[in-house]
């Protein structure tokens, strides 16, 4: 348990109103989620110092170590300038992998502004205070937040997201990216299967369009609604170091 207490923090996995909330084995996922968290975030020296903490705080909570691999290797294997320049190129400066759920589902959208919002209130209402380092539906942000701070709201918010969630990691498969087997494992902590392909992300999701795109083609899967379609599967902290 040592591990498992030290990579979440004294914080522990949240507060859970088992009335309200659910979930068949909350500090597994409350482990993965940290370890979303970390190994998502831009890698630098303190990131790369706790690699093997994470990695067996993974093992130890029944989690298959063996989508994090990869992951591991890419991260380690080169100089971290290297790493780091790959990781901007595919993180920060492309599309195709962006880290913030409210692109996938709101493009360059007014309505994005809105859920953007809608992220701040969840995180004022349990107590966190955010600068403008980082922008609230930020990856690695919500992970941390649903690990350390509040697992129901977290795990509301991840749900609400799960076509972004799916979308981003069929696109790190397609790319052949290593973080893919992470998203994936994370995915395995909400309900239901991952879609395999994104025809089966946009049914899940309830597929149409917003009524501002900006130039978006309506077919792009970023164009996701916002609003969920149900609940129980259907699509309904205090952060490491963010980056827009």
């Amino acid at each position: 348990m040592r591990l498992l207490e030290r990579l979440l923090g004294k914080a522990g996995p949240g507060s859970l109103d088992p009335g309200e909330y659910r979930d068949p084995d909350p500090f597994r996922s409350a482990v993965v989620r940290q370890a979303g968290a970390v190994l998502l975030s831009y890698p630098d020296e303190p990131m790369l110092g706790r690699l093997e903490q994470v990695r067996e705080a993974i093992a130890e909570v029944g989690a298959d170590v063996a989508l994090v691999d990869p992951l591991y290797e890419w991260l380690t294997a080169r100089p971290l300038h290297e790493v780091q320049a790959d990781y901007v190129q595919e993180f920060d400066l492309s599309r195709r992998h962006s880290l913030h759920l409210t692109y996938w589902t709101d493009g360059d959208t007014r309505r994005r502004g809105e859920a953007l919002a809608a992220f701040k209130e969840v995180y004022r209402a349990a107590g966190c205070a955010l600068d403008d380092a980082e922008l609230p539906d930020y990856l690695p942000l919500v992970l941390e937040f649903a690990a350390r701070v509040d697992a129901e709201a977290g795990y509301d918010m991840l749900q609400r997201y799960r076509p972004s969630l799916e979308l981003l990691r069929l696109a790190l498969d397609e790319d052949e990216l290593p973080h893919y087997g992470l998203i994936a494992l994370v995915c395995s902590t909400l309900p239901g299967p991952s879609p395999k392909d994104k025809d089966a992300v946009q049914a899940m999701a309830g597929y149409g369009p917003p009524t501002e795109t900006v130039g978006l083609d309506p077919s792009d899967p970023r164009l996701l609604p916002f609003t969920p379609a149900g609940t129980g599967g259907s699509m309904n902290g205090e952060p490491e170091h963010g980056r827009r």
